[in-house]
């Protein structure tokens, strides 16, 4: 279901869409991010790592939206930490990781090991080992990962990420800005097709 976003100018002062390519100003976003930085269409992606409809999401219909609209160049889609942690006791330190792992520009690969693992880190007491031994398989220099997640250099910008989701509207996990609106809940591919092609060819149309 969609529904109207109020606040849309807010989101997109805090989370900036698609702009020209500078040299000068590096896009903040691009570990994070899949798709052309000029594509006509933006998705954020508002998710919780441990919650069991985005783990729906990004292993059966995140690949096919990846074929049809991101790799085509039709979307850019940028993913954003909401971890609900009243829920979900880890969601926080896999995202952590998850941003810990953007820096070593590997988020994707995590992102991927971080949704198949899901049941096995999601119920420890203390999910750290884990989650580094997954950034080995993510092809992470651990020593790095190991310093980045100790010092907790990336807790304040995954608290960013949740602050602006809240303020966009969201209240839960998965939920998708897309141009304007939200997108709430783990929706079958054929509603994404649905939203992302009208929205394509409305956004295209004037440059036919």
């Amino acid at each position: 279901m969609m529904r109207t976003l109020l606040v849309a100018a807010a989101w997109l002062v805090t989370l900036p869409g698609p702009r020209p390519v500078s040299r000068q100003a590096p896009d903040p976003l691009a570990a994070r991010a899949k798709g052309r930085v000029d594509a006509p269409v933006t998705v954020y992606e508002m998710s919780d790592f441990q919650c069991p409809y985005c783990r729906e999401f990004a292993l059966a219909t995140m690949p096919v939206l990846e074929r049809e609209y991101i790799q085509p160049g039709k979307v850019r889609f940028v993913y954003v930490n909401l971890p609900l942690t009243s829920m979900h006791k880890n969601a926080a330190a896999a995202a952590e990781v998850a941003l810990c792992a953007a820096r070593q520009q590997r988020f994707w690969p995590m992102h991927d090991l971080l949704f198949r693992h899901q049941d096995q880190w999601a119920p420890l007491a203390s999910p750290r080992a884990f989650l580094l031994a997954l950034g080995d398989s993510a092809g992470l220099d651990r020593a790095r990962l190991t310093r980045c997640v100790a010092s907790g250099a990336t807790a304040a910008d995954v608290r960013a990420d949740a602050g602006r989701a809240r303020r966009s509207g969201a209240t839960s996990t998965p939920t998708f800005y897309i141009e304007g609106a939200l997108l709430e809940g783990a929706a079958p591919v054929s509603v994404f097709r649905a939203v992302l092609d009208s929205i394509y060819q409305s956004k295209t149309a004037a440059g036919r």
